[in-house]
């Protein structure tokens, strides 16, 4: 009798038990509850620069709006792959409800990816996401859409530089340098294309110029199949630094602006807030660049103290800003919604064109942090 009520204890217990254990909507069981809120990961590409510190806002705001715990955290360069997949290893083994993945390299992280999907455990990417990733892994992205932002600035670059690129013959042809960080990351690679690929649409079809006056040139990753390469009045430039290195960025803006005279330098755009750090280094803040680089106009990408500076003071025409606020914002929600059991789907976070006339606008304002 006492065996047998020693037995029936033990089943109620073992049936409360599996009650106080909540599930996924798919059916796998949820441990990474910290106080009762469930444990979201996020692992960035990084987490010193400006721009990854505004990121970091928004996944906490979302994170409080939904009552979520979460890590943020990325390595120091974003060259370091290893590292960031030990901080994903790391965050898996507190075993997430869900993570929120801006992957530096999608082939370092594959094995995460298989097994958290094998978890049944929902990843969302964010910034860049995680191209190519395992189908099924990756259930949102919540990301600026970098081709159209980059194209935006072409667009601008180019109302500024018409003139000059209708006047170049082979004789004396133009430059357009496009300045990228490196040639592994998705957001990089779309903006470079994405502002070349509306260079070469706008020169070819609102100017005297064709496609077969256009060659681009440079590192061959930002170089496709169906780019012209073969003109010699219009080079559009692909320039990658030796490393993601704030110093190599330095020596690349150099070794370009060295060449203005001779390659006869119209245009530089700046994909992101580290190859303007590099120009602005090299341009002593961008006070020589109306000086010893007059008429070469500028485009950036993203914000910052000293990249506002430069717009406002008008060493640049202007440049891009996305929202990382919303981009984390909207990470973290996308990552609670999925682990819910809610359809989520890819968000565009946006991006804005700004110069000194519209900065300090309200719309656009909140999106310049420094």
């Amino acid at each position: 009798m006492k065996s047998s009520k020693k037995l029936n204890l033990f089943m109620l217990v073992l049936v409360m038990l599996s009650m106080a254990v909540p599930t996924f909507a798919n059916g796998s069981k949820e441990a990474g509850a910290k106080g009762g809120k469930p444990y979201i990961a996020v692992v960035s590409k990084g987490e010193q620069h400006d721009f990854w510190q505004q990121v970091k806002l928004g996944a906490n705001k979302a994170a409080a709006d939904y009552g979520a715990d979460i890590t943020f955290e990325g390595p120091a360069s974003e060259s370091d792959v290893q590292h960031q997949v030990e901080m994903l290893n790391n965050a898996m083994a507190k075993k997430p409800v869900a993570i929120a993945l801006a992957a530096l390299n999608t082939t370092s992280v594959i094995d995460q990816l298989e097994q958290t999907k094998k978890a049944g455990i929902p990843v969302i990417g964010f910034d860049s996401g995680v191209p190519n990733a395992p189908k099924g892994s990756i259930y949102a992205n919540a990301s600026t859409d970098n081709y159209a932002a980059a194209g935006y600035g072409a667009q601008k670059m180019f109302e500024a530089i018409k003139s000059k690129i209708e006047m170049a013959t082979e004789s004396k042809p133009v430059k357009i340098v496009v300045m990228n960080q490196d040639a592994s990351g998705e957001s990089l690679l779309s903006r470079g294309k994405g502002f070349r690929d509306t260079m070469i649409e706008l020169i070819d079809e609102k100017s005297s110029l064709s496609k077969s006056d256009i060659a681009v040139v440079g590192n061959p990753a930002y170089i496709d199949a169906g780019n012209p390469t073969t003109g010699k009045k219009v080079f559009i430039e692909m320039v990658v630094p030796a490393s993601s290195a704030a110093t190599d960025g330095v020596a690349s803006a150099t070794a370009v602006l060295n060449k203005f005279v001779q390659d006869n330098i119209i245009g530089v755009f700046c994909s992101n807030e580290t190859t303007v750090k590099g120009i602005l280094v090299a341009t002593n803040d961008g006070v020589d660049l109306p000086s010893k680089y007059a008429g070469m106009v500028v485009v950036g990408f993203d914000a910052g103290e000293a990249q506002k500076n430069a717009v406002r003071k008008q060493y640049f025409l202007g440049s891009i800003t996305q929202d990382p606020f919303s981009i984390g914002y909207k990470a973290v929600e996308l990552a609670y919604k999925a682990y819910k059991g809610e359809t989520v789907s890819d968000v565009d976070t946006g991006a804005k064109f700004y110069d000194k006339t519209n900065m300090d606008n309200a719309d656009i304002k909140g999106l310049l942090y420094d």
